[in-house]
């Protein structure tokens, strides 16, 4: 088997940050020396012995893919920005967008669970956030059990510590003030009801919320959505059929020619006007001042590829002189039906550079990182993806990230560890000179 693996990430100790000889977008002095330093710790590939001096790494990300990486990248850096695709469609954010018309909150939520410090925030809370209604019951009868939760003596809160039980009941009553009487409740997760709450209440707006919880569950990163604006995915296919509606991703009768987001529901009979929001304006300084941008494994077009979309992501990435990366899925990927590795390539430049349509490709991805040893890239022939690389100056780089008895999954330490080395490349930075 061809491979990569000569093309290496060299990460001295004495590396300098992928940001060198330029000051750090809207940095004070003070904040940049010590951004240099978390940079220079990053460059060992060890654990990282102070992680909130860790390097800022930005990540592209949706469902529960990236759970296991997020929480490996905590223990090395808390400076991970994790932009999170609002666009979802089906379970529990189904009955909430279609009662409200709001952005999904159930990649949010599970982001900030999975970031929270699990040595301070109580399992009793976690595993409140994370719970369910019935599947199955009357809907009556299970809007009057969230009606009951919310009362101050209900038994959910009576093992919590009240910090935590009297925000997550407040929130919940935000909620619950606003509930239609038709709400569907059927598998409603009581964490984005919560979360919801908090959105309705701040006159639709993410951030007093957002920056609550991680308060609150002593977030190991930040979580932010990819956009405000409450908007659905489509898919244009092969053979000429528009889907409306992420739910309908997992199962496509063709493959995807091109994604789009549209203001329209999902099913409705009418074809669906596109949609390019603007970024969210939080996301921004994230993006300017990375040490390096992954677009990781998951559902490539409804976890990543969609995540660029709103304008402005592309201009900000280019703008960035940081290390930028994508991790392809290993396995199979029902969104991909028929789509080699290097179409995947393809598609997300040309998404990125409909913002930034004439610098060069080496601006908006800068390496690609595989394991060809573990890892199955689906009939990927590896000579002609490093032939297409090369001719665009994109670096491939062969690490042992996939698990030895799954194709499917990353191992999420291993993972982390070369994200953190590719960050102190020398070599990355070189290049990056070179295409500018």
């Amino acid at each position: 088997k061809t491979t990569a693996r000569d093309d290496a990430c060299a990460t001295p100790a004495s590396a300098s940050p992928g940001t060198a000889g330029r000051r750090m977008c809207g940095m004070p002095l003070q904040s940049t020396r010590r951004h240099n330093r978390a940079m220079t710790l990053a460059g060992s590939a060890s654990d990282t012995p102070e992680p909130a001096l860790g390097p800022r790494l930005v990540l592209f990300t949706g469902g529960t893919a990236l759970r296991g990486l997020a929480r490996a990248l905590a223990r090395h850096t808390t400076n991970c920005a994790h932009l999170v695709t609002t666009f979802d469609s089906g379970g529990s954010s189904a009955a909430l967008r279609k009662a409200f018309a709001m952005p999904a909150v159930g990649d949010l939520r599970n982001r900030l669970l999975a970031l929270a410090d699990d040595k301070v925030v109580p399992g009793d809370v976690l595993a409140f956030c994370a719970s369910r209604l019935p599947e199955e019951g009357d809907p009556k009868a299970l809007r009057q059990r969230l009606r009951d939760t919310g009362m101050a003596d209900a038994q959910a809160w009576a093992a919590m510590p009240p910090v935590f039980a009297e925000a997550l009941r407040l929130h919940l009553v935000y909620f619950l003030e606003r509930m239609p009487d038709d709400f569907d409740p059927i598998r409603a997760c009581l964490g984005n009801l919560v979360l919801a709450g908090g959105y309705l209440h701040h006159a639709r707006d993410f951030g007093p919320a957002l920056s609550f919880f991680s308060r609150l569950f002593r977030t190991r990163g930040t979580v932010l959505p990819i956009a405000n604006e409450s908007l659905h995915l489509c898919a244009l296919l092969a053979d000429g059929t528009c889907i409306v509606g992420q739910h309908h991703f997992a199962s496509l009768p063709a493959p995807v020619k091109e994604i789009f987001l549209t203001v329209h529901e999902p099913d409705r009979n009418a074809p669906p006007d596109r949609c390019r929001p603007t970024a969210a304006r939080e996301i921004l300084p994230h993006l300017r001042s990375a040490s390096a941008i992954c677009y990781p494994m998951g559902s490539f077009f409804s976890s990543v590829l969609v995540n660029l979309l709103p304008r402005g992501v592309g201009e900000a990435i280019a703008a960035t002189d940081c290390e930028k990366i994508f991790i392809p899925n290993s396995g199979p990927d029902p969104e991909l039906r028929g789509l080699t590795l290097t179409d995947q390539l393809r598609m997300l430049l040309e998404v990125l550079h409909e913002d930034v349509p004439d610098v060069p490709d080496r601006r908006l991805l800068g390496r690609v990182l595989v394991d060809t040893r573990h890892g199955d890239y689906r009939e990927t022939a590896w000579e002609d993806v490093r032939d297409w690389l090369a001719r665009r100056g994109i670096a491939l780089t062969d690490r042992d990230i996939v698990t030895a008895t799954d194709v499917r999954r990353h191992d999420p330490e291993a993972t982390a560890r070369a994200l953190l080395e590719c960050c102190a490349s020398p070599a990355g930075r070189e290049a990056r000179r070179s295409a500018a």
